[in-house]
């Protein structure tokens, strides 16, 4: 799964790695993004934009709010059986821009937070799905939900999932309403390893009251959970 991440990059770095044409609102840095929090979302309305939307994906026909706990993933692989997921995998995709995610790997009983991201450091994207609810005011909320695939050969060691990455020059056929299914499904594969780097990070990071630059920063860890 993917319940921690890190969005650092300004609204001027969003608007131009995700070619947004509507003046976005400002963001700023996160480096400790946790469930029901707002974040910024790349989607298409008859224009891409950037919105802040709540992470838990509410689907419009729930009852409550509470679904959204339940929601903060997606697994690439039952996109089109799940109710909650299959109508806006049809019309609702987006991008949500990160600057990394955390995992926490088992070594015996110690559990180390570590801190995946671009080899390059630059802003890259989570696959993501997005959805509009009314609230009990009749209040629109939007909220959305990261996709997840199968891990590859670097996270495989971490976790049993990994965020579905989009790549850049997939951004136009990811956010299409209505692209061809086939098509969209096979963007959500394992993304490359080699692209990526896994960085022991602070436990400081398991507190979602901190939100701060060192957490990503990485530290030593005793030779006997030694991990890649």
């Amino acid at each position: 799964m993917c319940g921690r991440y890190a969005s650092t990059a300004s609204s001027k770095e969003i608007e131009a790695t995700f070619s947004i044409t509507r003046i976005t609102p400002q963001v700023r840095p996160r480096w400790n993004l946790a469930p029901t929090q707002d974040a910024p979302v790349v989607l298409y309305e008859g224009e891409r934009k950037m919105e802040l939307l709540r992470w838990g994906l509410i689907p419009s026909w729930a009852k409550t709010a509470s679904i959204g706990a339940k929601t903060i993933n997606a697994r690439a692989e039952t996109l089109v059986e799940k109710s909650a997921f299959k109508e806006a995998f049809r019309r609702r995709r987006c991008l949500v821009p990160t600057t990394g995610f955390y995992e926490w790997k088992r070594s015996g009983t110690t559990k180390t937070p570590m801190f995946i991201r671009e080899a390059d450091g630059h802003v890259f994207a989570f696959a993501g799905l997005w959805e509009e609810w009314l609230n009990a005011e009749g209040v629109p909320v939007r909220t959305f939900t990261i996709i997840t695939t199968p891990p590859n050969a670097l996270l495989k060691p971490i976790h049993d999932r990994m965020p579905a990455i989009i790549q850049r020059k997939h951004y136009e056929t990811w956010l299409k309403p209505d692209g061809n299914v086939r098509e969209i499904q096979a963007l959500l594969a394992p993304h490359a390893e080699g692209d990526l780097v896994a960085v022991p990070v602070s436990s400081k990071v398991n507190s979602v009251a901190l939100d701060e630059p060192g957490l990503v920063v990485p530290v030593e860890v005793p030779e006997q959970h030694q991990l890649l």
